[in-house]
């Protein structure tokens, strides 16, 4: 949710909520209508008066404490001063409400019994007590609402952080293994090692560019894919066999995170190539309805702790991205045969529904 969604959202709670106060304060005040309407329809507006004097009281005690001691006492950790000040008031105006009636109503009829003076006195108090505690609950459930906003912006924005700094080392970290694998092909063979970096400089135009969004499409995704093992094909030799295979949907618009699978893919050619035995790497990328797998089976020939070709950052970073941006919408399985001979990695990401945040993404990488 981006800042201005977010105000978006909060402005339109906030001219709702007044609404809310006008409709259901207005039919509590229209309530005595009822018991002041004569049969013939007309309605006795003194009468009507006299029973609105309740629904006044009430209506003072809410909006004292929802606009004044909630905020100014009970939210500033004044509990006490809190709860003197309501008994003040609830006292004073359930006197006052009691001397209103006693003056007003017509003198008692000895053969009706009436109950005694502080039975009203307590439904007087009672019901202010209910009508204040009616006001706490409703300004503290807006209070977390705002809080619970806040802590999802701060949530989300750490999160972005976090990315951004990952991108950040992504980068660096793919320019190196790739001038790497240039600098291997100019000892032997300059023309492929030209060759390579024109195959480069579409790469990083990609990298540079599209990495900057934290969705692209995945036909993108996929066509980058492919220009980077044309590149990884140059270097190596027929004893190397390369295969790949992605089934998706013509022109995939499904966002998924840039350079998401670049890092599984440039660990199958560094773990997978042996320069003396036959080796094979086999890359499959396909697209479900609502999911994405890319699967990679591999000769495996793992690196001593000598080989200084890759950093090892990678992976982290790819199991930090997942946590961050699919949680618990990924699956990674990862598996060695029994022999040793074959790695098999098979990352699936379930493409979660309604994302609104996702189609803006996937909109603003459009324009």
């Amino acid at each position: 949710m981006t800042n201005a969604s977010m105000n978006i959202k909060n402005n339109g709670h906030r001219s709702l909520e007044p609404m809310i106060h006008i409709i259901c304060w207005g039919l509590f005040f229209g309530f005595p209508l009822f018991f002041t309407q004569h049969d013939n329809g007309t309605i006795d507006w003194s009468d009507f008066l006299h029973h609105s004097v309740v629904p006044a009281s009430l209506f003072t005690i809410f909006y004292i404490n929802y606009l004044l001691l909630i905020p100014l006492a009970l939210f500033k950790k004044h509990t006490g001063r809190f709860l003197l000040l309501n008994l003040v008031i609830i006292c004073m105006a359930a006197m006052g409400l009691r001397y209103w009636h006693n003056i007003h109503m017509p003198p008692p009829n000895p053969h009706i019994f009436m109950p005694p003076q502080y039975i009203f006195y307590l439904r007087d108090i009672t019901s202010m007590i209910f009508v204040a505690g009616l006001s706490v609950a409703i300004r503290m459930s807006l209070r977390w609402r705002e809080t619970e906003l806040a802590r999802q912006e701060a949530v989300k924005s750490r999160t972005e952080a976090e990315l951004r700094n990952l991108r950040n080392q992504l980068n660096p970290h793919f320019l190196l293994n790739t001038l790497n694998n240039i600098y291997a092909l100019t000892a032997f063979d300059t023309e492929k090692a030209q060759q390579a970096i024109q195959e480069l400089s579409r790469l990083l135009r990609y990298v540079l560019y599209d990495n900057q969004h934290t969705f692209v499409p995945l036909t993108k995704e996929v066509d980058f894919i492919r220009n980077y093992i044309e590149l990884m094909r140059i270097r190596f030799s027929s004893q190397v066999k390369i295969s790949t295979s992605f089934h998706i949907k013509p022109d995939s618009q499904s966002p998924i995170a840039p350079l998401l699978f670049i890092s599984l893919i440039e660990n199958a050619f560094k773990h997978g190539i042996s320069p003396t035995e036959p080796s094979f790497i086999d890359i499959r990328i396909t697209e479900k309805e609502n999911s994405i797998c890319c699967t990679i089976r591999n000769s495996n020939y793992p690196k001593n702790s000598t080989d200084k070709s890759g950093s090892g950052i990678g992976l982290e970073q790819v199991q930090k991205r997942l946590d961050l941006l699919y949680p618990g919408h990924y699956e990674w399985k990862k598996q060695v045969s029994g022999e040793g001979k074959e790695y098999t990695s098979s990352l699936t990401i379930n493409i979660p529904q309604n994302q609104p945040d996702h189609d803006t993404e996937m909109r603003n990488h459009r324009r």
